[in-house]
């Protein structure tokens, strides 16, 4: 037992010294899981555990996107540390979030920082969400939320609550994005036909509909990009 010990204890400490060396860059998903496990079990064996989790969810970031009900799950996984591989997203969602709304440029010149929000914030979700980020005058960030969730491959939105919701958001412009669970992030019909339909609201309300996003974690597709914003 102290032979085992022993081993785990200075694998334990060559895996740290290793990520002060690089930070972590030249580490896969597994190490950077197991890592973060020796904070939640420090007197385990955690690689193991540690491969398990990625074989089930895929990655480290599908991992830690999981929901707590399927992380605890996983023989070797309780609540404290579901926890904490919680709170590894919850930090990338705040941190991809204050690059995003605390940077005075225009959200439409920070493409890359507003799609790593989005795809922070909801890509991985295994139900559709639609969420709206609300923009002033100058086009920067005032604040966001999910306006809707729905199943694995719909949510429904009225252009009315889009509306009301950027009015009492004090909002002169809107960004919709929502999250496709398949990962393929083509519109639906259902999708245009929305988008017609909000925008048409929002210019009677004197609101601008700036961009419609739809997410997945390898890709995305722009409304925008594609015309299908300022043709409608």
């Amino acid at each position: 037992m102290e032979k085992e010990n022993h081993d785990y204890v200075g694998h334990r400490q060559r895996l740290r010294e290793r990520f002060l060396r690089s930070l972590g860059s030249d580490m896969a998903d597994y190490e950077a899981l197991e890592m973060l496990l020796t904070y939640a079990l420090p007197r385990k064996d955690v690689k193991p555990l540690a491969k398990v989790l990625i074989r089930k969810f895929g990655s480290f970031a599908k991992v830690v996107s999981a929901p707590i009900s399927k992380l605890t799950d996983v023989k070797g996984i309780k609540d404290n540390t579901a926890i904490l591989i919680k709170f590894i997203e919850f930090a990338a969602q705040k941190l991809s979030w204050q690059n995003l709304a605390f940077d005075d440029t225009p959200i439409i010149a920070t493409m890359d920082v507003l799609l790593e929000y989005c795809r922070c914030s909801m890509a991985y979700s295994d139900v559709e969400e639609f969420r709206i980020i609300y923009v002033d005058a100058k086009l920067r960030v005032i604040g966001n939320e999910i306006l809707q969730r729905g199943s694995v491959s719909s949510v429904c939105i009225h252009h009315r609550d889009v509306v009301a919701k950027a009015l009492s958001n004090n909002a002169v412009g809107v960004i919709m994005v929502h999250n496709h669970p398949s990962g393929d992030s083509r519109p639906s019909t259902n999708d245009i036909e929305v988008t017609k339909r909000v925008r048409k609201a929002c210019e009677a309300a004197d609101i601008m509909l700036h961009e419609h996003i739809i997410i997945t974690p390898s890709n995305y597709f722009s409304f925008a990009e594609h015309g299908l914003i300022s043709d409608f």
